[in-house]
């Protein structure tokens, strides 16, 4: 039990294991338990999958064609700017989500890039504020002092999902085109750790 953690945050309860590395997230009000942990290369088929089903649907990511495995690895588990990336497991082992940070040149230095994807048809579920505190907690931990969202400015829903978590408007950019031309704008904001 010298291994096990406990922490109250959030209306959450959590279970840090020191040992395997994982937190156990029990959300109040009936919903399920989540297995917060980092991402492993075993996890990109199915993180892939969820991701490429995102994409697929349209209309909230930037990324507008399926990422093959070798893609998804490495910009989101072991490219260059990667820094971290969390996934949120439920009680039966189905990944329902994941949050990446990355470096991202033209920020400024101990800013990290943020990016949330939770599996169509749960969004509003809690996935992504579970996600949030174990990354914000992680970010902390290296030193990184703010965070930036970079969100389509079409993506009402995760424009909602980061002010709730906190972030604040910062810029934004105009008319970024879409594959088939329509033009987008994109909204920047940021979090301070």
């Amino acid at each position: 039990m010298q291994n096990i953690v406990n922490y109250i945050s959030l209306g959450q309860a959590m279970v840090y294991d020191r040992r395997t590395h994982k937190i156990i997230t029990f959300r109040y009000q009936g919903l399920p338990l989540m297995i917060i942990r980092h991402a492993s290369p075993d996890d990109v088929i199915e993180l892939c999958k969820l991701l490429n089903e995102i994409i697929r649907v349209g209309g909230t990511t930037a990324i507008e064609t399926p990422l093959s495995h070798q893609e998804f690895k490495g910009y989101f588990l072991s490219g260059a700017d990667h820094i971290c990336c969390f996934v949120a497991e439920n009680g039966v082992g189905m990944l329902m989500g994941f949050q990446a940070l990355e470096n991202h040149d033209g920020f400024p230095e101990n800013c990290a890039d943020i990016t949330t994807f939770v599996k169509h048809g749960s969004t509003k579920s809690g996935v992504g504020s579970i996600l949030f505190n174990s990354t914000i907690r992680h970010a902390a931990q290296l030193g990184i002092d703010s965070i930036n969202a970079t969100i389509r400015q079409d993506n009402t829903s995760g424009i909602a999902y980061y002010s709730k978590m906190g972030f604040t408007d910062h810029s934004i950019t105009k008319n970024i085109p879409l594959l088939d031309g329509t033009l987008v704008d994109r909204v920047s904001k940021r979090y301070t750790v």
